[in-house]
């Protein structure tokens, strides 16, 4: 299966019914005077996050939609059917966006959180309905009016309290193994992580949060070397970020090099995703000499000029990984107890999500278009035009669970 995390579709609500003109014709009975029925309400489009989802792969392939139409009215006074509604499950932390106006219409943070974005055309009306004592033979009536219709834009971002960072094989995936029941794939070599992994992270009973491993970043991810920056987005609903920094890299770059590198892309791709709260986690002490292992750590904290909290871990051997869930713990317990007590904080969080979010889109955007345009111009050049097909150069990856 494949993990895709952004689609456009196209949805249409049903048409209202018609209303019927009739008159009532029955034997032996004069001037039975009209009987037309109301038509039906067209069937409206809604969006419902289901948790058995984890992918819009299903949108990928079908991108147009459409509810049913209500039945036309009738005579003898009967009401056309009313348009079944069409339900559209999604993965939950799906963001629901106009693509026309880019305005989002809502955010299905929840399981079960279910919303209408297309209304159905309402019924037209029978010729009963215009009957009176000044008109006792009415031939009006009027027809349904037409449903909703929009191109929408599904942004899936998964939903978790804690986001990893970092270069590859800094060891994200063997951070979220140690500390929770997740298994991603774990090797040797860059790029081992593909798409984004999530796991529950339990400290006790009734006390746990969600981490989220996404691909590592590498130089230039800003622009596009390596995976990118596609799945910079799925942070944008953490409440704190632990940025890994492997203290035994394999090509010999500095730790606190690497560092660095991080956080420019960051700032390159989200300056409120770089001002979100950061840890620093130092990674792999266990390859590293007891003797040295102090004087790095102060080199990479001095040359990041780092005031936050630093952690000195060996996730292969869980060395300090409980620590590190304490204080996260901690922290997400005592914000959330902050935020319940003072409006204006909650509020200050909120329109932060939004703000990032909306960074990170029109920096996707930006990204695509670019890629966009120098795949057409390349492809101008080549014989094979007419093949061109904007969806070739989407990025889709394998799901790896």
């Amino acid at each position: 299966m494949k993990f895709v995390d952004e689609v456009v579709i196209s949805i249409e609500a049903g048409k209202g019914g018609n209303g019927c003109l009739s008159f009532r014709r029955e034997k032996y009975i004069a001037k039975g005077g009209p009987d037309g029925g109301d038509g039906g309400d067209g069937g409206s489009v809604w969006l419902e996050a289901d948790t058995n989802l984890n992918t819009l792969i299903d949108y990928r392939y079908q991108r147009q939609y459409r509810a049913e139409h209500g039945q036309a009215g009738m005579g003898r006074n009967c009401t056309g059917a009313k348009g079944e509604d069409l339900v559209l499950k999604v993965p939950v932390g799906t963001t629901v966006i106009d693509e026309d106006t880019k305005e989002v219409l809502c955010d299905l943070a929840e399981a079960g959180q279910r919303e209408k974005v297309a209304q159905g055309g309402f019924h037209g009306l029978g010729n009963t309905r215009f009957k009176s004592s000044v008109n006792r033979a009415p031939r009006q009536t009027t027809k349904g009016s037409a449903g909703e219709s929009r191109n929408l834009k599904l942004e899936l971002k998964v939903l978790a309290d804690v986001g990893l960072l970092g270069l590859p094989n800094a060891g994200k995936s063997t951070f979220i193994r140690a500390v929770s029941a997740a298994k991603p794939k774990v090797a040797n070599y860059p790029f081992t992580t593909l798409v984004p992994n999530l796991g529950v992270v339990s400290i006790e009973r009734d006390r746990s949060f969600v981490v989220a491993d996404i691909p590592g970043l590498i130089e230039g991810a800003a622009e596009g070397a390596g995976l990118g920056i596609r799945f910079l987005k799925h942070l944008a609903r953490t409440r704190l970020l632990l940025h890994l920094v492997d203290m035994a890299p394999w090509d010999g770059v500095a730790p606190a090099d690497s560092a660095k590198s991080i956080i420019a892309e960051l700032e390159k791709f989200s300056p409120a995703l770089a001002e979100q709260e950061r840890w620093l986690v130092l990674n792999k002490l266990d390859l590293v000499p007891e003797d040295e292992r102090e004087a790095r750590c102060r080199e990479v904290v001095e040359a990041l000029d780092w005031q936050g909290p630093v952690f000195e871990v060996s996730a292969i051997s869980q060395q300090g990984t409980m620590q590190v869930c304490q204080a996260v713990m901690e922290y997400i317990e005592q914000r959330q107890l902050m935020e319940q007590d003072d409006a204006e904080l909650a509020e200050q969080e909120k329109l932060r999500k939004d703000r990032l979010a909306q960074e990170a889109r029109e920096r996707i955007e930006q990204l695509r278009d670019q890629h966009r345009a120098k795949r057409r111009q390349d492809a101008e050049d080549d014989d094979d035009w007419d093949d061109f097909d904007d969806d070739d150069y989407d990025v889709e990856v394998e799901y790896v669970p």
